[in-house]
C-alpha cells in the first residue's frame, strides 16, 4: 500500500474516480477539513456519489449545466466530481456579482437548476425564480444511497466546468474546461509545487474562480494531500490557522497579502510550517513580497488566466527569492512564446493540455494552431524567466514611446502614502497619450503629487512619469478584484472635463 500511495492518479482515469482512488491508496487520510470537521477521501467519494445519484434522479443529462451559488464548501467539490460522473457541467457563480450580472451568466449558459448553500439561499431562490428554475440547498441529496454510476465514455473530452471571465474589457465569457483540462492542470500544478500526501493546503480564495479551485485545491486532492477549506478569507482566521493547524502551503493575492501584513497578529504568528505562499497574480507589489520574505516565507507566483488552467507559467520555491517580480518559467507541458515582439516585449501566447479550446457554447478560445492569445505583454530574460509588463490594451504610447503601466504602478505602490494605484493613458493633443496616475492615499491622507513625482523620478525614466495625479477614494474593480481600466479612464475623463 505504501508504494501505491506514492503513485500519481492515473492520467487515463476519469475525473469522477479521483476521491475513490485516493481512498483506496490512502485509507484513513483526511481530504478536507472544514469548520472544525475532518472528512476522509472515502467520505468525499460517498458524498459525490450521493450528489451524482440525485442529479440522475433529477433527470440531468450529459452536457447540462448545474449552477452553484455559495461560499466555499466541501459540497461544491463533491458536486464537481458528481457532475463529472454524470457528464454534466458545473457553473460556479461569483457571489460578489450583482444580481443583473448573475442574470447575464444564466441567460448565456441556461443551467438546469441552481444549487446553493445556506448563506446564499435567498439570493439563489430569487435568481432561480427569475429564470424559471428550481433552487436546491445542500440537503438535497441527504439520505440517498451512494450508488456508483457508470462514468461516461471519453471523459477527457467532456466539458465539466464552466467558469466565466472577469470581464475587464468586455462582457464575461464562459471558459469551457474539459475533464482532461482539469486533470492536466492538477498534474502540472502538483508537480511544480511539489505537493505530496504529506502536505496540508490552506484554501481561503473563492472556489468560484480557477485561482482558488485549480492552483492548489484540486491539485492537493490529486496528490492525496489535506485541504483546510475556509468558507471565505478572513485575515484573523488564516493567521490562526497557520499558527495552530500548521499548513505547509497556501494561496494568496495582493489584497490578501496586504491584509495579512497589516494585521496586528502578523509579527507574532509562527509561519514556520509554511514552506511557501503561492500567489495568483500577474504582478505583485514589491513591498508586500518584501514583507513576506522578511519573515523567511518565499512568495511563489503563478501566471495564467481563466482560460489557461490557470497553471501556465510559475515561479517556484527554488527561485522565489532570487527572481522576485517575475512569474518564473513555463510549467511542464505548457508552451509559451512571445508574439509580435518589439524591443523585447511581446504578447504572451500559451498552448498546453490544460488550456481550454473554446468559450460557451462553441466560440474558439485558441487559434488554428492551438495557441491562446492572452492579451498580456511580457519580457523574457536571458535565463528564460518571464516578466509580465502589462496588458496590450493598457500599453500607453506617449510621444512615440511605449510605456507599460505595470512598471509605474509597482514603483508607485511602494510609496508609504499610497494604498493602491492604477496608471492609464489619456488622450493628449501634444503627446498622443498622457500618463495619468489614479491614487488612493493611505488613511485618508492628502495627495502630495510633488512627493510622488519625486519618488517615481528616482525609479523610472523621465518620459514615463505621470503628467497628472488624481486622488480617488477607491479604484473601480471587477468582482475578482481586477482594476476596470476602461471605467477608470471614463472617470478620469469626467474629472478632467469638470
Amino acid at each position: 500500500m505504501a508504494a501505491l500511495s506514492q503513485r500519481p492518479f492515473p492520467s487515463s482515469a476519469p475525473l469522477a474516480d479521483l476521491p475513490a482512488w485516493q481512498a483506496r491508496a490512502r485509507p484513513g487520510a483526511t481530504a478536507l477539513r472544514f469548520d472544525g470537521v475532518a472528512a476522509g477521501y472515502a467520505a468525499l467519494h460517498r458524498r459525490s456519489l450521493q450528489w451524482a445519484a440525485w442529479l440522475r434522479a433529477q433527470g440531468v443529462r450529459r452536457g447540462e449545466r448545474i449552477a452553484w451559488l455559495g461560499l466555499n464548501h466541501p459540497d461544491e467539490l463533491a458536486l464537481l466530481f458528481a457532475v463529472a460522473r454524470v457528464g454534466a457541467v458545473l457553473v460556479p457563480l461569483n457571489f460578489r456579482l450583482a444580481p443583473p450580472e448573475w442574470d447575464t451568466v444564466l441567460a448565456d449558459c441556461t443551467p438546469r437548476c441552481v444549487i446553493h448553500d445556506g448563506a446564499w439561499a435567498e439570493a439563489a431562490r430569487d435568481l432561480a425564480l427569475r429564470h424559471g428554475l428550481a433552487a436546491h440547498g445542500l440537503a438535497a441529496p441527504d439520505g440517498l444511497p451512494a450508488r456508483a454510476l457508470a462514468v461516461p465514455a471519453r471523459c477527457a473530452s467532456l466539458p465539466v466546468l464552466l467558469v466565466y471571465t472577469s470581464g475587464t474589457t468586455g462582457a464575461p465569457r464562459g471558459a469551457v474546461h474539459t475533464q482532461g483540462n482539469l486533470l492536466a492542470n492538477m498534474a502540472i500544478a502538483a508537480q511544480v509545487q511539489g505537493i505530496t500526501p504529506a502536505d496540508t493546503v490552506a484554501t481561503v480564495l473563492p472556489l468560484f474562480h480557477v485561482g482558488g479551485l485549480c492552483i492548489q485545491t484540486l491539485p492537493a486532492l490529486y496528490a492525496g494531500a489535506c485541504v483546510i477549506l475556509h468558507a471565505r478569507f478572513d485575515a484573523s482566521a488564516l493567521l490562526h490557522c497557520i499558527a495552530h493547524d500548521k499548513p505547509t502551503l497556501t494561496l494568496v493575492v495582493p489584497a490578501v497579502m496586504k491584509a495579512l501584513v497589516e494585521h496586528p497578529d502578523w509579527p507574532a504568528t509562527d509561519l514556520s510550517s509554511l514552506r511557501a505562499a503561492w500567489a495568483g497574480s500577474s504582478t505583485l507589489p514589491q513591498a508586500l513580497v518584501n514583507a513576506f520574505h522578511a519573515r523567511r516565507l518565499p512568495v511563489c507566483n503563478v501566471y495564467g488566466a481563466t482560460e489557461t488552467g490557470p497553471f501556465s507559467i510559475a515561479l517556484d520555491e527554488r527561485h522565489a527569492m532570487t527572481h522576485a517580480g517575475t512569474c518564473g518559467w513555463p510549467a511542464p507541458g505548457v508552451q509559451a512564446r512571445l508574439a509580435h515582439a518589439k524591443d523585447g516585449v511581446g504578447e504572451v501566447l500559451l498552448r498546453g493540455p490544460n488550456i481550454v479550446r473554446h468559450y460557451w457554447p462553441r466560440v474558439p478560445a485558441v487559434d488554428a494552431q492551438g495557441w491562446f492569445h492572452s492579451g498580456d505583454l511580457a519580457q523574457v530574460a536571458g535565463d528564460g524567466s518571464w516578466r509580465i509588463v502589462g496588458r496590450a490594451k493598457d500599453m500607453i504610447i506617449s510621444g512615440g514611446e511605449n510605456i507599460y503601466p505595470a512598471e509605474i504602478e509597482n514603483a508607485l505602490a511602494a510609496h508609504p502614502d499610497v494604498a493602491e494605484c492604477a496608471v492609464v493613458g489619456m488622450a493628449d493633443a501634444r503627446w498622443g497619450e498622457a500618463v495619468v496616475a489614479a491614487v488612493v492615499p493611505c488613511d485618508g491622507r492628502a495627495l502630495d503629487a510633488a512627493a510622488l513625482q519625486g519618488w517615481l523620478g528616482q525609479r523610472v525614466a523621465r518620459y514615463k512619469l505621470p503628467r497628472r495625479y488624481v486622488a480617488l477614494a477607491g479604484l473601480p474593480r471587477t468582482a475578482l478584484g481586477k482594476v476596470q481600466k476602461p471605467l477608470l479612464q471614463a472617470m478620469l475623463q469626467g474629472d478632467s472635463a469638470s
